[in-house]
């Protein structure tokens, strides 16, 4: 391969631009040109490219967000869309693609691959860490960071005012940050897609603190019930006790990426060009207990990543 293509999809997340910049140095090393894709997938489908070199993406391993943009395509789900994707591809010289998202990002990955014979490798990019076939994902540890100095100053108020807090985190389908905040931050108790939310119990574990309106709960906003607003409901008209609620939203998307993901995204970009031009192909680059692991890119949407359950009992002993 002499020309290569990278691009960002879905929800940005931090890490995205040392993860490009890890790219481009190494397709450099390689004697390989590298292409970034401008807008994600709309982007590939309306032939957004440009070329990336030393100078483009020199100074950008500390910023939040993207440099290729991203974007959500509703086009790219159709044949049509996807067939004039791979037209722009081809036109442009492109041999292989490196794909950085999460597991929608993954499912067009993977039609690419299987439709048009296009070799592809994923890099996990993601904050909501669900992706199995890597103990982390791209952003992770920077959104759970952003999300605990958030909740930390929200306990102060808390105390201040003696009042119960439902603070929601993001997590549609997925728990981790919910359950590692929650942990970090001495929540009461914590709700997660993965479990069902126990009001009684929540409840008592407000009642036996002795401070009945001086409480933290910590919610994913995949909860069943309607995430924090929800729970908040449910807790007041069962209970009669009023609360606040806070959602952080977005703001765990952005920032300055922590050390951890700045290497974590720069060792799997490096990694993803090697695989690629080493004739791998429909693969998900991550790292298992240390090591730079490739799994089929169906694995990483098909096997549920579990919630490790010395988490959830650890929130329940620690309260």
């Amino acid at each position: 391969m002499k020309r290569i293509a990278l691009f960002t999809s879905g929800g940005d997340a931090p890490g995205m631009n040392a993860h490009i910049r890890a790219v481009e140095r190494v397709g450099e090393k390689r004697g390989v040109e590298v292409v970034g894709i401008i807008g994600g997938y709309s982007g590939m489908i309306a032939g957004h490219f440009e070329l990336l070199d030393r100078i483009r993406t020199a100074n950008i391993i500390d910023r939040g967000g993207t440099i290729l943009k991203t974007s959500r395509c509703e086009d790219f789900l159709s044949v049509e869309g996807r067939v004039r994707a791979i037209e722009q591809l081809r036109s442009n010289g492109i041999e292989g693609v490196i794909a950085c998202g999460g597991d929608g990002t993954f499912h067009g990955a993977h039609a690419l691959w299987t439709e048009h014979g296009m070799p592809i490798v994923g890099t996990p990019g993601t904050i909501d860490n669900d992706l199995s076939g890597t103990d982390f994902t791209i952003g992770y540890d920077t959104a759970i960071n952003t999300a605990a100095q958030a909740i930390d100053k929200i306990r102060d108020t808390a105390d201040s005012h003696g009042r119960l807090f439902f603070i929601e985190v993001m997590g549609r389908h997925a728990g981790f940050i919910a359950m590692d905040v929650g942990i970090a931050c001495g929540a009461e108790y914590i709700a997660v897609p993965e479990t069902i939310t126990d009001i009684d119990e929540l409840y008592r574990r407000i009642v036996s603190q002795g401070r009945e309106r001086r409480t933290v709960v910590i919610v994913g906003e995949g909860d069943e019930l309607g995430g924090a607003m929800g729970i908040s409901k449910a807790i007041e008209e069962r209970y009669g006790i009023p609360s606040k609620v806070s959602i952080l939203g977005h703001i765990q998307r952005g920032g300055s990426p922590t050390v951890r993901d700045r290497v974590l995204a720069s060792r799997l970009g490096a990694a993803a060009v090697d695989a690629l031009l080493g004739g791998q192909t429909d693969v998900m680059i991550g790292e298992v207990a240390g090591s730079v692991r490739m799994v089929p890119l169906e694995d990483t949407w098909t096997t549920r990543k579990p919630v490790p359950g010395y988490l959830k009992e650890l929130s329940t002993i620690l309260i």
